[in-house]
């Protein structure tokens, strides 16, 4: 089976199914009551032997130093942060086709999700305590140990 027909069937059986947008490339949605306050809209491709996934985590916050994108993506898995020069935040994730399983699919919109929800409880916390510097750590901002679980 390709790597086409292996997203193409995960993401047919998700509650509220995919968006096909072209040939190989899919928009999920994932409702704002299992995240918090906004949808995550996922986008997927596969593209250069790679199934690739990104979704916008939240809009530029003052409080969130953009250098601390680079201490998450040391404590992520083939999830990562990135910033576009306004600020905002978004979540890139990548998996090779070899071998992909639905399985696979699974594990990295997984990530992906975990790690948008991360971010925006981060900026919560800065938003609750006031300032970036009185707000309790997060396995994003340096608490000594990620979330178990894939």
């Amino acid at each position: 089976m390709s790597a086409v027909d292996v997203v193409d069937a995960y993401l047919a059986g998700l509650p509220g199914g995919a968006r096909r947008l072209a040939h190989a490339e899919w928009g999920v949605t994932v409702e704002a009551e299992a995240l918090g306050r906004w949808p995550l809209e996922i986008g997927v491709r596969v593209a250069d032997e790679l199934v690739r996934a990104q979704a916008w985590a939240l809009r530029a916050e003052p409080a969130i130093d953009p250098w601390v994108l680079l201490r998450w993506n040391r404590q992520t898995r083939l999830a990562r942060f990135g910033s576009t020069r306004a600020g905002d935040i978004w979540v890139h994730a990548d998996t090779p086709v070899a071998g992909l399983d639905e399985r696979a699919v699974d594990r990295l919109l997984g990530l992906v999700v975990q790690a948008a929800v991360r971010a925006r409880e981060h900026a919560a916390a800065l938003a609750d305590a006031g300032d970036g510097d009185r707000a309790g750590p997060t396995w994003l901002s340096g608490a000594p140990t990620p979330p178990a679980g894939d």
